[in-house]
């Protein structure tokens, strides 16, 4: 059994080959000041521990759950499915796949009950997730609520001046 690190989100991925895409989403969390739980599990190759992290996430300290696959992804909706926290899946394009749409379909198509907050596919997925994560918990934070807004400053004044080299 693999000793669980606390914190308040857990970037899980389907397979180590998605750890170059979710890597922005990690990296995001990072400058927001939060450490993520990053895990390997596989929805179909590793059902028992998928199951067991996500009944345990709650008491482990971890408030959301980014759920990252490719392919059927089913990751997502299986967390989900044994949780009561926040799930958000990030569809994956996988080799041989669908350019990422076969995993958009089977991230959102969650039958009643058992929501999953469904990212892009891809890079902006996995960053919107970050963000989107950040935002849940922003709710009850303030110093969350603080970096959110000035993310959101930095994200307006990169505009602009992309905007001022166009006159």
């Amino acid at each position: 059994m693999v000793s669980e690190k606390t914190g308040p989100v857990a970037v899980v991925m389907g397979s180590d080959s998605d750890r170059d895409v979710m890597q922005s989403c990690i990296d995001t969390l990072s400058e927001f000041g939060i450490e993520p739980v990053v895990r390997v599990i596989s929805a179909h190759r590793t059902p028992q521990i998928a199951a067991e992290f996500a009944e345990n996430a709650a008491k482990n300290g971890i408030k959301v759950i980014i759920a990252a696959a490719g392919m059927a992804a089913h990751l997502a909706g299986a967390l989900a499915g044994r949780t009561t926290l926040p799930v958000i899946g990030v569809p994956l394009i996988s080799a041989g796949g669908l350019e990422g749409i076969d995993a958009l379909l089977s991230t959102i198509q969650m039958p009643p009950g058992v929501p999953v907050a469904a990212m892009a596919i891809g890079a902006a997925g996995a960053k919107n997730a970050a963000i989107f994560a950040v935002q849940i918990l922003a709710l009850t934070d303030k110093n969350l609520q603080e970096k959110l807004a000035e993310f959101k400053k930095r994200q307006e004044k990169k505009v602009i001046e992309k905007d001022s080299k166009l006159h």
